[in-house]
C-alpha cells in the first residue's frame, strides 16, 4: 500500500490541504523581501569627499557649493567629479578658464569622510558606516554574508526536520527569523549588522524548505504541480510588493523592520499547521499519523476507513527499520542516491546563481532600480502561471532543462546589445528573469518529488544550501564587470546552459508516487504511475 492510497480515501486536495497551502503562502511572504533587501539597504548613493575641513581661511565663504567642489575635488577621466579623491588644499586657479592641468597636485583619498546625496535614500548601509571607496567591498559582502547564513541554515533545518519533524522546525524558523531580523535593524556597527544578517539568513531559510515539503507531502499526485505553482507565487507577490514598500520607506532600519514584521501573523497561524502524516509514518509514529489523517478526513468531509489504522499504516513502509535516524550521509551511501544528490545539487546551484545574478543587477540597465525590481517581479506572474501548463505538457525534466537553456540564451543576447540601448537590455533581461522564474518554480517541486520521505528534508536542505551557495556567488560574479563590462553576463550565460545540460540527466517524476524509502530509489522501476497504482 502507498500513502497515495490513503490520501485518496481522505481526499488528497480538500479543505485541509488548502488550509496548509494558505498558511504556507502567508509565512513565505517575507522571504523574497529579505532575499532582495540588500538591493536597497546596501545601495550606494552619489557621494564625494567631505571638503568642509578645507575652509581654513574663510576663502570658501564667497564661493558657491558648485565652485567649492570644483576647487577641491578632481575630475575623473569621464569628466565626472571623483567620489573617492580630493585635493589637500583648494585649487582656486581651477575657477579660471586658463590653467594647466599638469600643474595640479596629486589627489589623495578622502580625509574627513564623505557627503552623501540623500535624495533617493534617506540612509543606507553605505552612508551609515562609510562603506564606499576602499570599503566598498564590505558593502557588497553584505549579500554574500546573508546567503552564507541561508546556506548553513538550509543544511541545519533540513537535517533537523527529518529528525524532529516539519512542524516544530517551522515554528523555530519563524521565531528566530523574526528575532534576529528585528534586532539587526538596531545595529550599532557594521560588524554587528553583518553577524545578525548571517543569523537572520540562517533562521528564515527553514521557512521555505520546511513549508514546501510539508505541502507536497499532504497532496495527491494530481495536484502536486498545482500546489508547487501556488506555493511559488508567494515569492512573486512578495517581490511585487517589496519595491513598493522600499519606495515608501527610504531608511534602511525601518525598511528592515517592515519586511520582518509579516512573520508575526505567520507565527500566530502556526497553531493550525499539521505535522506531515507521511513523515510520521516513515518514522514509526503511527498513532500521531492516524490523528492527523482523521483530522484531514473530518475537514474534507470524508469518513476515515480502516486504512488509517496504525496496523495498516505500518504497511506503507516495510523495507527499512522503523525509527532509524537519517543524516546527510544517507544521500551518498548508495549509488543512485549519490547520483541523484550530485545532479540536483548542481542544478540548484545553477538555477539560483543565474536567477539572483539577474535579480541583483537592478541598476545595470540604466532604468530606475525600483521600476526594474517591479518589472522583474511582474514578469514572474505569467512565468509561474505557465509552469502549470508546461509541467502537464512536457513534464518536470524538459521544463527545467528548457527554461534554463532559454535563460542562458537571453543572457547571451545581452552580451551583444550595446549599453546605450537600455530599454532593449532591460526587456531581454526581463525575459531572462521570467525563464529563470520558471526554472526555480519547477526545481523546488521537482526535487521534493525525487527524494524519498525518510530523507526528503535532508535532500531539500542540501539542495537549498547549494542554491544559497549559488546566490552567495552571484554578487561576486557581478563584480567581474570591473574586468570587462560583459563578463558577468558571459559567466551567468555559461552557468545557465551548463545547468540545462545537467538537468537532462534527472529522472522524470510526472504522474509518479512519491518514494518513501531509500530502497524505493535504489530498486529499478519502483515508481509506478498513478494509472498502474489504481489498477
Amino acid at each position: 500500500m502507498k500513502f497515495e492510497d490513503v490520501l485518496l480515501e481522505v481526499n488528497g486536495f480538500g479543505r485541509f490541504q488548502k488550509l496548509i497551502l494558505t498558511l504556507s503562502f502567508l509565512g513565505r511572504f517575507t522571504l523574497p523581501c529579505h532575499f532582495m533587501l540588500t538591493n536597497f539597504i546596501a545601495a550606494i548613493p552619489s557621494h564625494h569627499c567631505d571638503i568642509s575641513g578645507l575652509d581654513t581661511n574663510g576663502a570658501f565663504a564667497n564661493l558657491t557649493i558648485a565652485q567649492r567642489r570644483a576647487v577641491s575635488i578632481p575630475l575623473e577621466a569621464d569628466g565626472e567629479p571623483s567620489s573617492c579623491l580630493m585635493f589637500s588644499e583648494p585649487q582656486f586657479h581651477l575657477l579660471s578658464n586658463s590653467y594647466n592641468t599638469t600643474d595640479l597636485p596629486a589627489a589623495e583619498p578622502c580625509q574627513n569622510g564623505w557627503v552623501f546625496d540623500n535624495r533617493t535614500f534617506k540612509s543606507t548601509l553605505a552612508s551609515e558606516w562609510d562603506l564606499v571607496c576602499k570599503n566598498k567591498g564590505l558593502n557588497k559582502a553584505t549579500t554574500t554574508i546573508f546567503f552564507i547564513g541561508v546556506m548553513f541554515g538550509a543544511l541545519t533545518f533540513g537535517s533537523l526536520s527529518d529528525r524532529y519533524g516539519r512542524r516544530i522546525m517551522l515554528l523555530s524558523s519563524y521565531v528566530l527569523g523574526m528575532v534576529f531580523g528585528l534586532i539587526s535593524a538596531f545595529s550599532t556597527s557594521y560588524i554587528m549588522f553583518a553577524v545578525l544578517r548571517f543569523l537572520t539568513g540562517f533562521s528564515i531559510t527553514g521557512i521555505v524548505i520546511v513549508s514546501s515539503v510539508l505541502v507536497v507531502e499532504w497532496v495527491d499526485i494530481e495536484h502536486r504541480k498545482l500546489v508547487g505553482v501556488v506555493d511559488s507565487l508567494s515569492w512573486t507577490f512578495g517581490n511585487l510588493l517589496f519595491p513598493l514598500i522600499a519606495y515608501c520607506i527610504r531608511d534602511w532600519r525601518w525598511l528592515t523592520i517592515a519586511v520582518t514584521c509579516p512573520v508575526i501573523p505567520a507565527i500566530i497561524s502556526w497553531w493550525w499547521v499539521p505535522e506531515s502524516a507521511r513523515w510520521l509514518i516513515a518514522t514509526g509514529q503511527l498513532e500521531k499519523a492516524q490523528y492527523y489523517l482523521h483530522k484531514c478526513a473530518r475537514m474534507n468531509q470524508r469518513e476515515a476507513t480502516s486504512s488509517t489504522k496504525p496496523e495498516n499504516l505500518a504497511l506503507i513502509v516495510l523495507t527499512e527499520k522503523s525509527g532509524r535516524k537519517y543524516t546527510y550521509l544517507d544521500l551518498v551511501r548508495t549509488p543512485k542516491m549519490r547520483r541523484l544528490a550530485m545532479l540536483t545539487g548542481f542544478t540548484w546551484f545553477g538555477v539560483a546563481s543565474t536567477a539572483y545574478g539577474i535579480g541583483f543587477n537592478i541598476t545595470g540597465f540604466g532604468v530606475d532600480m525600483y521600476l526594474t525590481q517591479l518589472i522583474y517581479a511582474a514578469t514572474e506572474l505569467p512565468a509561474k502561471f505557465s509552469v502549470y501548463y508546461l509541467l502537464e505538457k512536457f513534464g518536470r525534466r524538459k521544463t527545467e532543462a528548457g527554461s534554463l537553456f532559454l535563460t542562458g540564451v537571453c543572457l547571451g543576447i545581452n552580451i551583444f546589445v550595446p549599453k546605450a540601448h537600455a530599454a532593449v537590455r532591460t526587456i531581454v533581461a526581463t525575459l531572462a528573469k521570467g525563464f529563470s522564474g520558471v526554472s526555480f518554480c519547477t526545481v523546488v517541486l521537482y526535487s521534493s518529488e525525487l527524494f524519498p520521505t525518510v530523507i526528503r528534508q535532508n535532500g531539500m536542505g542540501y539542495n537549498s544550501s547549494m542554491a544559497r551557495l549559488g546566490v552567495a556567488v552571484a554578487p561576486l560574479i557581478l563584480l567581474l564587470d570591473d574586468i570587462w563590462g560583459s563578463l558577468p553576463q558571459v559567466v551567468l550565460c555559461s552557468i545557465a546552459i551548463l545547468t540545462s545540460l545537467i538537468a537532462n540527466f534527472l529522472p522524470e517524476t510526472r504522474g509518479k508516487c512519491l518514494p518513501e524509502t531509500i530502497e524505493d530509489i535504489e530498486r529499478p522501476k519502483v515508481l509506478v504511475s498513478e494509472t498502474n497504482e489504481k489498477m
